[in-house]
Parts: C-alpha cells; structure tokens; sequence
C-alpha cells in the first residue's frame, strides 16, 4: 500500500491537493499511470513524464512538474508529488 500527495501550487499557496492511494505495492514503472489517475483526480492535464521525474521521485520522494512540462499552459506554478510514508 502507498500514498501520494498530490498538490497544486500557485503564487506559493497551494490551490487544489489530492491524497492517491493504491492497495498494491508501488511500482516505478507504474509511475505514468498513477500520474495519470492523480491528473484525472484534479481536473487537469496530464504532464510529460521524463526518466529524471521518475528518478527525483526515487532519490527525494517529491517530484515537481513545472509549466513547461505540459503540452498545454496551465493555470498554477507547479504540480508536486509527494510520497506519503506509512
């Protein structure tokens, strides 16, 4: 079982959040489709998953995807994963 904050931020101030929880064991090469899951959650579009997301999220346990990451221009700063220790 694992957690995942889900936030996002605009102006520094967190503006929507979702906790995403899957009973089964997290598995990295899942990672896009529970990113995915996560964007449906907040009603926004899903960004470009790149091999350093993945490996930020494995060595710090926070991922943050920035504007540039989407194909469309959203309207906050940035969109932090979080992983919630149990």
């Amino acid at each position: 079982m694992f957690r995942i904050w889900a936030k996002i931020i605009r102006d520094g101030k967190i503006i929507k959040q979702l906790t995403y929880e899957r009973a089964d064991k997290f598995a990295y090469s899942q990672f896009f489709t529970y990113l995915s899951d996560i964007c449906e959650g907040l009603d926004i579009a899903t960004p470009i998953l790149l091999k350093t997301h993945i490996f930020n999220y494995a060595k710090f346990n926070t991922v943050r995807f920035l504007p540039r990451d989407f194909a469309e221009v959203p309207e906050f700063d940035r969109l932090v994963l979080d992983n919630m220790v149990i």
